[in-house]
């Protein structure tokens, strides 16, 4: 990450304030996954959604990149999709005999992959590459993407038929697998007072979006920051634990082998360090709490570990499994 200007906890928790504050005047009843996106995007990981068609999954992305002037493009994935169609192809040009490289949407900065399950194999592996190493490979070349890249990918929980399940290696790249519910009655009654519910607006006008609150040059002092707030050992020492109960569950005095087919990997165990910190930044802190732990477990593990049948069969979600963890594990 190139040298930016330091940013101060204070300015941090103002504007964050106001992020969040415009996020919700546009995406209503839906709090937690608009904080969970904001968490996200300060420590660059990558989300997957989940949620029937009509909750405002897209709505809250493209209102989040506006408010911080960063470019977007949504791809509706399709069975039929080549990794062509998102990574870009080489043009042949006669004149000069050579090939030029035309870039596809995936070079952006914040790329909503909607329905990603029904993209096939190939597809997924070339979000994969992107989403790992921050390039795609178009004939021979390789395309950096910008640093602001971010993936946020949704799938329906209902649907399977014409489907590609996600593989777990590519489900470990995501930082979080947010659950999205239902709003409120209250809310849902609100969502009928927002502008463009029943006239929207040409989408060549743009005269109602409001002023950007930021720039791509803020994000990075956002997540400069976001590195810096601190994580004393016992905190470290309690993710772990979490992390390494979902593997060796007997070993901390749960009962749960039988129902764990798979438990999270390492990498589950930086991740929810890195989100932990971005929930303490949200909060307005420079160091991290077991709340802040807490609070994000299941949201970055529960797309990680694998219930078994005989969970399956108890009416055990891999989100009650975690919630066992938590419960049973002394908090520092």
């Amino acid at each position: 990450m190139p040298a930016v200007d330091p940013l101060s906890l204070a300015d941090a928790e103002r504007g964050l304030s106001d992020l969040i504050e415009r996020l919700e005047a546009v995406v209503v009843g839906q709090r937690t996954l608009l904080e969970r996106l904001v968490i996200s995007l300060l420590i660059g990981g990558h989300v997957l959604i989940e949620g029937v068609p009509g909750l405002a999954k897209t709505r809250a992305v493209r209102a989040l990149a506006r408010a911080l002037d960063l470019p977007f493009r949504r791809i509706q994935f399709t069975p039929d999709l080549l990794p062509a169609d998102l990574t870009g192809t080489q043009i042949y040009r006669p004149a000069t005999g050579t090939f030029d490289v035309r870039p596809g949407p995936i070079v952006t900065s914040v790329l909503l992959a909607d329905e990603i399950n029904r993209a096939p194999a190939k597809v997924q592996s070339a979000l994969l590459e992107a989403m790992q190493e921050g390039q795609v490979t178009v004939g021979d070349e390789t395309v950096v993407l910008p640093e602001t890249f971010w993936v946020l990918a949704t799938q329906n929980p209902i649907e399977h038929e014409g489907t590609y399940p996600l593989p777990e290696a590519q489900l470990d790249r995501f930082l979080m697998k947010l659950t999205v519910g239902y709003p409120d009655r209250a809310a849902e009654l609100a969502m009928l007072d927002l502008p463009s519910v029943t006239e929207r607006p040409r989408p060549e006008s743009g005269t109602d979006d409001p002023l950007p609150l930021f720039g791509p040059r803020d994000v990075l002092r956002f997540r400069a920051l976001a590195t810096s707030v601190r994580v004393a050992p016992a905190i470290k020492e309690y993710v772990v634990d979490l992390v390494r109960a979902t593997r060796e569950p007997a070993r901390y005095g749960l009962d749960l082998e039988p129902l764990l087919e798979l438990g999270a990997s390492p990498r589950a165990t930086i991740a929810l360090v890195r989100a932990s910190k971005g929930h303490a930044l949200l909060s307005g802190r420079d160091y991290v709490t077991p709340h802040d732990v807490k609070s994000l477990t299941r949201d970055v593990l529960r797309h990680r570990i694998i219930a078994s049948y005989e969970a399956d069969a108890e009416g055990l979600s891999p989100d009650d499994l975690l919630g066992r963890i938590l419960d049973h594990l002394p908090v520092p």
